[in-house]
């Protein structure tokens, strides 16, 4: 037999709290054809392990059954989840639960114990009517009735920009809102799964997505239209489109439990039915536009950005290396950010960057770093404006224009010059010196007689020697 928490809530519980957990003793005088419950209750969370409930004398078990619940009334959230042991009484008598302990979720919880009156069963009197049956619930002859109450809530997809660039990012929000005013208890239904079938449809595939990852569904006021709602966001994130095609978002549905209250509630009765309804979104359409004309237009990173630049010096000899820093922040598309334009020149050698970055997801924004870290070595004196070697290009929306972000650093560098170093440190002998002396022209053996005459005597030698060392092991 299952209970429903407010089973539990009797007027003479005891409860023994352990942090979020406690147990919960049933009604000390029930009737002989009633059970007794013993419950570990966890609020807002859940019970993962427990061990063996007691024991009582005069009583047997009937077994375990589980309860739990979630809530949502005038914009509070809350949860309970119970597992709750069932007794009965062999017979009519006053029976002593002793002092015991359970360990659940790794705490000691402990209860004094209790007094249990077993008396008379519980049965229906047609000449008698007892002020307190409706109050305990003990009236069965006519079926409860309930009442569908009117849910102020809606179930809605929002965007922050209703009109961007290509490339330009825009915030995507997926959240139920409950009234203050509502009374209609509600409840999420199977959300994990849910919300994964949901987003296969919303996610548009023609944009880059940064995912705000949310992991707790907490509550947070807002005000809609001048009226005050309780905003539960499911989902959160910021999309990027990669071309020109408008992005539309079409109608999803989110099941919801919602709970009929009794007509004549009693405090020991099923005072709710639950049943299931759909809330849907309406269609969002987000318009998406070309950017202007420009060289790098397919390029560009939409955003608003600043450089942020360090050098380790600015004063140094040739050959002496130097550690710079491009790092470009700010609000857009950072992971799309790509490293700065280099123009290259044969007095200052520069190395590929280490490239780093960070992504901050938090209200409807998405911003961060993305760093450069170039090793660069001047191999002629002279002074260096780093400027003429380093831009980046970007499509500037406060500005609603391309703009250019370069650096600010001059080198400063003396000494002598070191751009031919790179040769004389690679030289490999003077082997290697005579190609540039010596004749490219094939040469033939017919150029050489004298050493063909001198090969073929040897040649000659050789195998006459051979035969006559065999002819001699023969005889």
């Amino acid at each position: 037999m299952k209970f429903t928490i407010s089973f539990l809530l009797v007027l003479l519980s005891l409860v023994v709290q352990g942090q979020d957990l406690s147990i919960q003793l049933g009604s000390s005088t029930i009737g002989q054809n009633q059970t007794y419950t013993i419950s570990i209750v966890a609020k807002n969370g859940n019970i993962k392990s427990y061990d063996k409930f007691p024991d009582i004398k005069g009583f047997r078990k009937l077994g375990t059954s589980s309860s739990s619940q979630t809530n949502i009334v005038n914009g509070r959230v809350s949860s309970t989840h119970s597992i709750i042991m069932n007794y009965s009484a062999s017979k009519k008598g006053t029976y002593t639960l002793p002092p015991f302990e359970i360990n659940a979720n790794g705490f000691l919880l402990k209860s004094p114990g209790t007094t249990i009156t077993v008396k008379e069963a519980v049965q229906q009197h047609n000449n008698y009517s007892d002020p307190f049956d409706n109050f305990f619930g003990r009236r069965r002859s006519a079926p409860a009735e309930f009442v569908d109450i009117k849910e102020d809530a809606f179930f809605a997809l929002s965007t922050d920009k209703k009109l961007v660039y290509v490339g330009e990012g825009f915030t995507t929000t997926l959240a139920f809102y409950v009234a203050e005013a509502n009374r209609a208890p509600l409840q999420f239904y199977d959300l994990g799964r849910q919300l994964g079938e949901i987003l296969k449809v919303v996610k548009p595939a023609s944009c880059w997505e940064e995912n705000f990852s949310i992991e707790q569904i907490n509550g947070q006021r807002v005000t809609i239209n001048g009226k005050n709602y309780t905003q539960y966001k499911v989902y959160q994130g910021a999309f990027y489109p990669l071309n020109n095609e408008d992005i539309v978002f079409p109608s999803v549905g989110l099941d919801m439990i919602k709970y009929k209250v009794a007509k004549n509630p009693s405090f020991f009765g099923q005072n709710r039915q639950e049943s299931l309804k759909k809330f849907r979104t309406k269609t969002v359409v987000v318009k998406v536009k070309e950017l202007p004309p420009h060289p790098f237009k397919d390029k560009v990173v939409v955003g608003n950005f600043k450089l942020r630049e360090k050098i380790d010096k600015t004063e140094l000899n040739t050959g002496e290396s130097f550690n710079y820093d491009f790092n470009i922040y700010g609000e857009g598309n950072v992971a799309g950010v790509t490293a700065p334009i280099i123009t290259e020149s044969e007095n200052l050698e520069l190395y590929p960057p280490n490239t780093s970055q960070q992504i901050n997801r938090s209200g409807n924004r998405v911003t961060g770093t993305k760093a450069f870290n170039y090793y660069g070595i001047p191999k002629e004196p002279g002074i260096y404006n780093l400027g003429d070697h380093f831009e980046w290009i970007f499509f500037n929306l406060r500005k609603d224009d391309y703009d250019t972000l370069k650096s600010n650093v001059v080198l400063t560098v003396t000494g002598e010059s070191r751009k031919n170093e790179s040769i004389i440190s690679n030289d490999l002998g003077s082997f290697y010196d005579l190609i540039e002396v010596e004749s490219n022209e094939f040469m033939y053996q017919n150029d050489w007689p004298i050493l063909r005459i001198a090969m073929n005597v040897f040649i000659l030698l050789i195998i006459s020697i051979s035969a006559f060392l065999i002819y001699k092991s023969k005889g």
